[in-house]
């Protein structure tokens, strides 16, 4: 089967009524008093009926491909835009490709545009500009800032701290070139997704301590924060709701490669010294994610540290829900529209004169 015909048929599935879809995913799952959304439990049990090998054994070619089918099943059609191009930024060693997204603009606000720099998710190993570009052109519209989406270097060919460095670069080269990309670098934030969530919470955290110009707003959604301690939830979610402890140790592993260290803070944010003047955050998880308990974490963290952050736990959910953007996708679609909401005001609230 195709995917656009995988596409509409998933589509058409999260549409049937509630007691035929009830049908398909079994009895309600429940863990820690929160109770797993009937459409989540309907793709997991539609992905029962497809299993995929283990991650160690494909190339890194063939789980990026992994990757990319099953995002394409659950997008939808692109979002469309004023403007979608395709543009260069510097890394740490080169230059990498990038996508930019330019919402419709605010007839009433002449002012050069806010900026959102993404980083995407899959583990370090995978994802690229197409896997998260509808979350991306959703953030966009929803914020009214500028999109730059980066497609920083992977592991294995390019494990630790090669992403790291890459997310940083990119970031400071955005802002070098804020003339060209009509932004304000007075309103610039990072945001990224699981591997990427924890490159976007590294580059904010290495920003504000080396002197350069650092983010104004930082929108971490289901971020890995700790690769030296195992969380309560990572051991409760870590088999049947899709995120595996398999998968996870095998992006870890591929990711860090020889680097040994794993409490090193720009490998575990978590377990940094300080997280004092740090840029505002929102910081996403979902209920049953193994992830969940170190986002959370780190959202204390940042409290405790006098940094200004709104936590957002989806209980019914899982890693990776806000890719489930075709029909019957509504959390997906409302928590992005949050996000966007949070994005627009925290950027407003950080222009110069407001």
């Amino acid at each position: 089967m195709n995917e656009q015909l995988e596409r509409r048929l998933a589509g058409l599935i999260l549409q049937l009524p509630q007691a035929a879809r009830r049908r398909i995913a079994g009895p309600p799952v429940q863990r820690e008093g929160l109770t797993l959304e009937l459409n989540t439990q309907v793709l997991l049990k539609l992905a029962e009926r497809e299993p995929r090998p283990p991650l160690s054994s494909l190339t890194p070619a063939e789980t990026r491909a992994g990757l990319g089918r099953s995002v394409s099943q659950v997008l939808g059609p692109p979002i469309p835009l004023p403007e979608v191009r395709e543009v260069t930024v510097a890394g740490a060693e080169g230059t990498l490709r990038a996508r930019f997204y330019v919402p419709p603009a605010d007839p009433g606000d002449e002012r050069p545009s806010p900026l959102i720099v993404y980083f995407h998710g899959g583990g370090w190993v995978a994802g690229d500009l197409e896997t998260h570009d509808q979350p991306c052109r959703l953030l966009a519209t929803y914020s009214g800032a500028r999109v730059l989406s980066v497609d920083y270097r992977l592991a294995p060919e390019h494990p630790f701290p090669a992403p790291v460095d890459d997310a940083l670069a990119s970031f400071r080269d955005a802002l070098a070139k804020a003339q060209e990309l009509g932004i304000d670098p007075a309103r610039a934030a990072v945001a990224g997704d699981s591997a990427g969530g924890h490159l976007a919470t590294v580059t904010a955290l290495l920003a504000a301590r080396d002197g350069g110009p650092a983010p104004a707003f930082q929108l971490l959604i289901y971020p890995v924060t700790n690769l030296a301690e195992t969380s309560a939830s990572r051991v409760a979610f870590g088999e049947g709701f899709l995120l595996t402890k398999e998968n996870m140790e095998f992006y870890e592993e591929t990711f860090l490669a020889t680097f040994g260290d794993r409490r090193d803070p720009r490998v575990s944010p978590l377990l940094a010294a300080s997280l004092e003047g740090l840029a505002p955050a929102m910081v996403v998880t979902a209920g049953f994610d193994p992830l969940r308990d170190e986002g959370e974490a780190y959202a204390r963290r940042l409290r405790e540290a006098g940094v200004t952050c709104t936590l957002r736990r989806h209980a019914g959910s899982v890693h990776g829900f806000t890719h489930v953007l075709i029909a019957g996708g509504a959390t997906a679609h409302a928590a992005l529209a949050e996000m966007g909401g949070a994005l627009r005001a925290s950027l407003a609230a950080s222009a110069p004169g407001s």
